[in-house]
């Protein structure tokens, strides 16, 4: 089955290695605040740490009592984070078998442009339609939490801003 695929795009005032140490500070998981019905996350901590990063595992907790586990693999600071959702509890895990979610860096003198994207992997038909609807969520949380990325307010949103 075909994943349903959402992407975002935004300028940070930051550089991607400035970006990749928030990533793995757990402690600011806790500013995705999801979107209407879609929750955010309320805990954030590694369930393991690799050395080179790919393979460590990151264990949610979710404002609405869910969970899963966030896996990074792939790890280049100046290029691309790519992170696999899976182990969803219920009532997730009954319609997908994980996401993929990508952050792509293109560095400029005054920032970074980000192309941030996710693919939602549904496990049947009626999984896809009811992933659907939450994709549309996730694309409006996704496009917030870009805006939220920096404690310091020093994001530049920029939805139409293409990466080359």
């Amino acid at each position: 089955m075909n994943p349903i695929e959402i992407t975002t795009n935004g300028f940070v005032n930051k550089t991607p290695n400035d970006i990749c140490s928030i990533l793995l500070d757990t402690n600011r998981w806790s500013e995705f605040e999801g979107y209407s019905i879609l929750p955010g996350i309320e805990k954030a901590e590694f369930e393991k740490r690799t050395a080179e990063v790919v393979g460590s595992r990151i264990k949610t907790r979710n404002t609405d009592g869910s969970s899963h586990v966030e896996e990074i693999i792939e790890w280049d600071v100046n290029k691309k984070v790519v992170f696999k959702f899976q182990e969803f509890n219920s009532p997730l895990k009954n319609f997908a078998t994980h996401f993929i979610e990508e952050w792509n860096f293109l560095a400029k003198d005054e920032g970074t442009e980000i192309e941030r994207s996710m693919k939602m992997y549904p496990k049947h038909v009626m999984a896809w339609l009811i992933l659907k609807p939450i994709s549309i969520l996730m694309k409006k949380a996704l496009e917030k939490n870009l805006m939220q990325l920096s404690s310091d307010n020093n994001i530049i949103e920029n939805k139409k801003r293409k990466i080359k």
